[in-house]
């Protein structure tokens, strides 16, 4: 079994920053890729950014230049630190890792922008 936990949301200011991140321990060694999605009311969930066991990156068109996903295979740890929130911004944030053809979940953390 795979549990990942997510620390690091909370409420912040337009224009402010935050950092989450996410452990997983359990039965995997090493995951193909980890990263985070967000989920807003009303919306359907989204990438926002991921990273791969080989380093590379990937984030969603929105996030570009303000957020910045990093990763520790050893530790299977994974951080998204957050800069310039916009209200926007505001979502369920869930941590996820990806192994083959199984993805684990974390519990969610709130990001919450808002003056």
């Amino acid at each position: 079994q795979v549990q990942l936990v997510e620390s690091g949301g909370g409420l912040v200011q337009p224009g402010g920053s935050l950092r989450l991140s996410c452990a997983a321990s359990g039965s995997v060694s090493r995951f193909n890729a980890m990263g985070w999605y967000r989920q807003a009311p009303g919306k359907q969930r989204e990438l926002v950014a991921a990273i791969a066991s080989d380093g590379r990156t990937n984030y969603a068109d929105s996030v570009k230049g303000r957020f910045t996903v990093s990763g520790d295979n050893a530790k299977n740890t994974v951080d998204l630190q957050m800069s310039d929130l916009k209200p926007e911004d505001s979502a369920v944030y869930y941590c996820f890792a990806e192994y083959y053809i199984t993805d684990y979940w974390g519990q969610g953390t709130q990001v919450t922008v808002s003056s």
